[in-house]
């Protein structure tokens, strides 16, 4: 199992050539005036352009002049970072933030001859039927290839003790799940206690908590929930599908975008093991601006 790795993500836009083709595959619409501008010089060089991906998913570009948009380029994920798969498409559970459903289909789509790499991309890996989730994990034993990232992970709801004992001879990264509304309650609190009885570290417990989706004191209570269930929260703050600049979509009490990434910061950086969310001070140091974490292709927060 030697050379593997997580890899390293493109920021968000990936280019690459074949013959007299030029290809851009655009994941984020804040990306799409530096991928006109790079289609733009392409053009002119001579080549044929060819654009597609999540941003341009969602209606008409400037990119449409200088290119041709849509169509399918097999194993595109793998030009955003060379050590990622996709063994399925789609998802059934449709929340409103989320891309997939409209792009991809409530329904599945199933890849079953996939290349197996060690970062998996899959979209809800406990929703998809088991006979498909063994399928996915015998290929990864059949290659001999350790699966580093179920980078998307797994659906609370459909996260249950089977599932965990299917994926545990393989995963050899954290256990991901999402905590996106305070609804989904019950079931984090479940996962969260089944793992720890399981005998999975804090550290390998990620749970990714959507913040501003609700009001401040509901996304607090989550955070607060994942430290207090044992698990390791991940705060990302929520973003207009069609944004054009990178930065939080601001509602109900949030007050601005600024505050969003305040929470993002101090739950990112661990800052709650040793200061209440009502005593953090941003402004105790310099605050540095976030990155784009390139192995786990994520927004985070850098420590001030």
């Amino acid at each position: 199992m030697s050379g593997y790795s997580l890899g390293k993500w493109s920021n968000g836009l990936a280019e690459w050539i074949e013959g007299d083709t030029a290809f851009l595959s655009v994941v984020f619409t804040w990306k799409l005036d530096e991928a006109f501008a790079r289609a733009s010089m392409l053009k002119a060089e001579g080549y044929k352009v060819r654009a597609g991906g999540p941003a341009l998913f969602r209606g008409k570009s400037m990119l449409e002049r200088v290119a041709e948009v849509g169509g399918d380029a097999p194993d595109a994920i793998a030009r955003h970072n060379p050590m990622a798969t996709t063994a399925s498409r789609g998802c059934p559970v449709g929340c409103s933030f989320c891309i997939v459903p409209a792009m991809e289909g409530k329904t599945f789509t199933y890849l079953p001859d996939f290349p197996v790499r060690p970062v998996l991309t899959d979209n809800n890996l406990s929703a998809l039927p088991a006979d498909y989730q063994r399928h996915i994990i015998e290929r990864y034993q059949m290659a001999d290839v350790p699966l580093l990232d179920a980078n998307s992970g797994f659906e609370p709801k459909t996260f249950d003790g089977g599932v965990f004992e299917r994926w545990a001879p393989i995963n050899q990264g954290v256990w991901r799940f999402a905590y996106d509304e305070t609804r989904e309650r019950e079931d984090v609190r479940r996962v969260c206690k089944m793992l720890r009885d399981r005998g999975v570290s804090s550290r390998k417990i990620q749970v990714y908590v959507l913040i501003g989706n609700e009001p401040e004191a509901e996304c607090l209570q989550r955070v607060r929930d994942v430290i207090a269930w044992g698990g390791e929260p991940y705060a990302q703050p929520i973003m207009k599908l069609n944004a054009s600049t990178r930065d939080p979509w601001v509602r109900y009490d949030w007050g601005s975008g600024q505050r969003l990434r305040q929470m993002q910061r101090w739950t990112n950086t661990h800052r709650w093991r040793s200061t209440e969310w009502a005593d953090y001070n941003p402004s105790a140091k310099a605050l540095r601006s976030d990155f784009y974490d390139t192995q786990h292709g994520l927004f985070a927060e850098m420590a001030a």
